[in-house]
Protein backbone atom coordinates (compact mmCIF):
# COMPACT_ATOMS: atom_id res chain seq x y z
CA UNK A 1 0.00 0.00 0.00
CA UNK A 2 1.14 3.74 -0.92
CA UNK A 3 2.73 4.72 2.16
CA UNK A 4 1.77 8.24 4.22
CA UNK A 5 4.89 9.70 3.52
CA UNK A 6 4.46 9.64 -0.39
CA UNK A 7 0.89 11.12 0.14
CA UNK A 8 2.78 13.77 2.47
CA UNK A 9 4.84 14.84 -0.33
CA UNK A 10 4.56 18.51 -1.79
CA UNK A 11 1.98 18.37 -4.42
CA UNK A 12 4.73 19.11 -7.41
CA UNK A 13 6.64 16.45 -6.34
CA UNK A 14 3.55 13.89 -6.03
CA UNK A 15 3.31 14.85 -9.41
CA UNK A 16 6.52 14.66 -10.81
CA UNK A 17 6.57 10.57 -9.45
CA UNK A 18 2.96 10.07 -10.53
CA UNK A 19 3.89 11.18 -14.28
CA UNK A 20 6.93 8.55 -14.46
CA UNK A 21 4.64 6.01 -12.69
CA UNK A 22 1.97 6.72 -15.28
CA UNK A 23 4.73 6.39 -18.50
CA UNK A 24 6.44 3.41 -17.17
CA UNK A 25 3.28 1.34 -16.66
CA UNK A 26 1.17 3.11 -20.06
CA UNK A 27 4.42 1.46 -22.26
CA UNK A 28 5.11 -1.44 -20.31
CA UNK A 29 2.85 -4.45 -18.96
CA UNK A 30 3.91 -4.80 -15.39
CA UNK A 31 5.62 -8.39 -15.74
CA UNK A 32 7.63 -6.05 -17.87
CA UNK A 33 7.57 -2.82 -15.80
CA UNK A 34 11.17 -1.53 -13.98
CA UNK A 35 12.20 0.48 -11.37
CA UNK A 36 15.08 2.17 -12.89
CA UNK A 37 12.63 4.12 -15.84
CA UNK A 38 10.32 5.25 -12.68
CA UNK A 39 13.22 6.55 -10.42
CA UNK A 40 14.98 8.30 -13.32
CA UNK A 41 11.57 10.06 -14.69
CA UNK A 42 10.94 11.17 -11.16
CA UNK A 43 14.25 12.19 -10.66
CA UNK A 44 14.33 10.16 -7.46
CA UNK A 45 16.78 7.45 -5.81
CA UNK A 46 15.83 4.52 -6.20
CA UNK A 47 15.89 3.86 -2.11
CA UNK A 48 12.96 6.56 -2.06
CA UNK A 49 10.55 4.69 -4.57
CA UNK A 50 10.56 1.68 -1.80
CA UNK A 51 10.21 4.22 1.24
CA UNK A 52 6.64 5.00 -1.19
CA UNK A 53 5.78 1.95 -2.43
CA UNK A 54 6.19 -1.72 -1.28
CA UNK A 55 6.77 -2.53 -5.17
CA UNK A 56 6.43 -2.17 -8.64
CA UNK A 57 2.81 -4.01 -7.88
CA UNK A 58 1.50 -1.51 -4.86
CA UNK A 59 2.91 1.51 -7.45
CA UNK A 60 0.59 0.07 -9.89
CA UNK A 61 -2.27 -0.65 -8.34
CA UNK A 62 -1.61 3.08 -7.02
CA UNK A 63 -1.48 5.13 -10.29
CA UNK A 64 -4.42 2.79 -11.82
CA UNK A 65 -6.44 3.85 -9.12
CA UNK A 66 -5.63 7.51 -9.39
CA UNK A 67 -6.40 7.18 -12.72
CA UNK A 68 -9.94 5.21 -12.26
CA UNK A 69 -10.56 8.19 -9.64
CA UNK A 70 -9.99 10.88 -11.67
CA UNK A 71 -12.28 9.87 -15.02
CA UNK A 72 -14.95 7.64 -13.31
CA UNK A 73 -17.80 8.39 -12.93
CA UNK A 74 -20.36 6.84 -10.53
CA UNK A 75 -23.57 4.86 -11.05
CA UNK A 76 -25.61 5.67 -8.01
CA UNK A 77 -28.73 6.68 -9.42
CA UNK A 78 -30.15 3.61 -9.25
CA UNK A 79 -29.00 2.98 -5.37
CA UNK A 80 -30.65 6.43 -4.61
CA UNK A 81 -33.72 5.91 -6.72
CA UNK A 82 -34.91 2.16 -5.63
CA UNK A 83 -35.07 1.88 -9.58
CA UNK A 84 -33.20 0.42 -12.08
CA UNK A 85 -33.47 2.20 -15.42
CA UNK A 86 -31.00 0.36 -18.07
CA UNK A 87 -30.66 3.71 -20.00
CA UNK A 88 -29.29 4.91 -16.62
CA UNK A 89 -26.04 2.65 -17.11
CA UNK A 90 -25.89 2.96 -20.82
CA UNK A 91 -25.02 6.35 -20.63
CA UNK A 92 -22.35 5.81 -17.97
CA UNK A 93 -20.86 3.68 -19.92
CA UNK A 94 -20.69 5.90 -22.69
CA UNK A 95 -19.47 8.68 -20.47
CA UNK A 96 -16.83 6.66 -18.96
CA UNK A 97 -15.69 5.25 -22.29
CA UNK A 98 -15.73 9.07 -23.94
CA UNK A 99 -13.90 10.35 -20.49
CA UNK A 100 -11.35 7.42 -21.29
CA UNK A 101 -10.60 8.18 -24.69
CA UNK A 102 -10.08 11.83 -24.21
CA UNK A 103 -7.42 11.07 -20.98
CA UNK A 104 -4.16 11.36 -20.63
CA UNK A 105 -4.53 7.48 -18.52
CA UNK A 106 -5.87 6.14 -21.90
CA UNK A 107 -3.14 4.35 -22.48
CA UNK A 108 -2.71 3.26 -19.06
CA UNK A 109 -6.15 1.88 -18.93
CA UNK A 110 -5.74 0.10 -22.72
CA UNK A 111 -2.54 -2.06 -20.88
CA UNK A 112 -4.37 -3.01 -17.85
CA UNK A 113 -7.19 -4.53 -19.67
CA UNK A 114 -5.39 -6.08 -22.43
CA UNK A 115 -2.03 -7.17 -20.06
CA UNK A 116 -2.33 -6.59 -16.51
CA UNK A 117 -5.98 -7.07 -15.14
CA UNK A 118 -5.42 -10.38 -14.84
CA UNK A 119 -2.14 -9.76 -12.87
CA UNK A 120 -3.28 -7.64 -9.78
CA UNK A 121 -7.33 -8.33 -10.25
CA UNK A 122 -9.35 -6.19 -8.15
CA UNK A 123 -8.94 -6.03 -4.77
CA UNK A 124 -12.37 -3.75 -3.65
CA UNK A 125 -15.67 -6.11 -3.52
CA UNK A 126 -16.83 -4.32 -0.88
CA UNK A 127 -19.01 -2.02 -3.33
CA UNK A 128 -19.99 -5.34 -5.02
CA UNK A 129 -20.98 -7.17 -2.19
CA UNK A 130 -23.60 -4.53 -0.99
CA UNK A 131 -25.45 -4.60 -4.52
CA UNK A 132 -28.46 -6.72 -5.54
CA UNK A 133 -28.08 -9.47 -7.99
CA UNK A 134 -29.47 -7.29 -10.66
CA UNK A 135 -27.31 -4.19 -9.87
CA UNK A 136 -24.04 -6.82 -9.50
CA UNK A 137 -24.91 -8.52 -13.08
CA UNK A 138 -25.60 -4.85 -14.37
CA UNK A 139 -22.28 -3.63 -12.98
CA UNK A 140 -20.48 -6.69 -14.23
CA UNK A 141 -22.06 -6.33 -17.58
CA UNK A 142 -20.75 -2.16 -17.67
CA UNK A 143 -17.34 -3.30 -17.08
CA UNK A 144 -17.44 -5.80 -19.93
CA UNK A 145 -18.87 -3.06 -22.55
CA UNK A 146 -16.17 -0.79 -21.37
CA UNK A 147 -13.63 -3.40 -21.95
CA UNK A 148 -15.20 -4.27 -25.06
CA UNK A 149 -15.53 -1.02 -26.66
CA UNK A 150 -11.71 0.29 -25.37
CA UNK A 151 -10.26 -2.51 -26.84
CA UNK A 152 -12.19 -2.15 -30.08
CA UNK A 153 -13.47 1.28 -30.49
CA UNK A 154 -14.84 0.32 -33.80
CA UNK A 155 -17.30 -2.00 -32.33
CA UNK A 156 -18.82 0.41 -30.02
CA UNK A 157 -22.21 1.27 -31.15
CA UNK A 158 -22.73 -3.17 -31.16
CA UNK A 159 -21.20 -3.76 -28.07
CA UNK A 160 -24.02 -0.74 -26.48
CA UNK A 161 -26.47 -2.20 -28.13
CA UNK A 162 -26.53 -5.27 -26.93
CA UNK A 163 -25.40 -4.00 -23.64
CA UNK A 164 -28.22 -2.38 -23.53
CA UNK A 165 -30.26 -5.07 -24.79
CA UNK A 166 -29.02 -7.48 -21.84
CA UNK A 167 -30.04 -4.45 -19.04
CA UNK A 168 -33.54 -4.22 -20.58
CA UNK A 169 -33.80 -8.04 -20.00
CA UNK A 170 -32.63 -7.69 -16.41
CA UNK A 171 -35.38 -4.77 -16.14
CA UNK A 172 -37.73 -7.21 -17.55
CA UNK A 173 -38.24 -5.54 -21.09
CA UNK A 174 -37.21 -8.04 -23.57
CA UNK A 175 -37.00 -11.10 -24.86
CA UNK A 176 -34.03 -13.77 -24.56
Amino acid sequence: MVTTTFLNLNPEKRTKIQEALLTEFSTHPLAEAQVAPIVKGARIARGAFYKYFDDLTDAYRYIYGVAMKDIHTRIDQEVATQTFNPEVYVQQVSSFVDGVMSSHYRQLIEMHLTRNESLVGNNDDSQADRLSSREWAAMILSHEAIKQILINPDRREMVLSRFRDALNLLAGKGNI
